[in-house]
């Protein structure tokens, strides 16, 4: 399936409008862009595993140490996470594990 974008340009693959939107792999646009989906990414993630596990964000925030605010602001990609508070999150919050594999 084609389609144009605002430009008029046909786009056939979901990798050819990032890279008209955003630049090729290891541009510094680009870059900014798959660290913002990450981060989006992960904190989708966070907002499944509390609703799995019952919880509010201000449940959480206490649980953990950190402010509701702060939960939020993860859950909705805005805020960059250390990895010591996304251990904090999952193993304290959740009592479960993290796994990180490298591809």
């Amino acid at each position: 399936m084609k389609t144009e974008n605002n430009s008029g340009m046909e786009i056939t693959t979901f990798e050819e409008h990032l890279e008209r939107r955003y630049g090729s792999l290891g541009t510094s646009k680009r870059t900014e862009f798959e660290i913002k989906a990450k981060a989006y990414a992960i904190g989708e993630i966070i907002r499944e595993e509390r609703k799995q596990a019952h919880m509010t964000q201000e449940e959480l925030a206490q649980k953990t140490g950190t402010r509701k605010s702060f939960i939020s602001r993860i859950e909705n990609g805005h805020s960059d996470i250390q990895l010591s508070t996304l251990y904090r999150l999952i193993e304290i919050g959740f009592g479960k594990q993290i796994n990180v594999t490298i591809s």
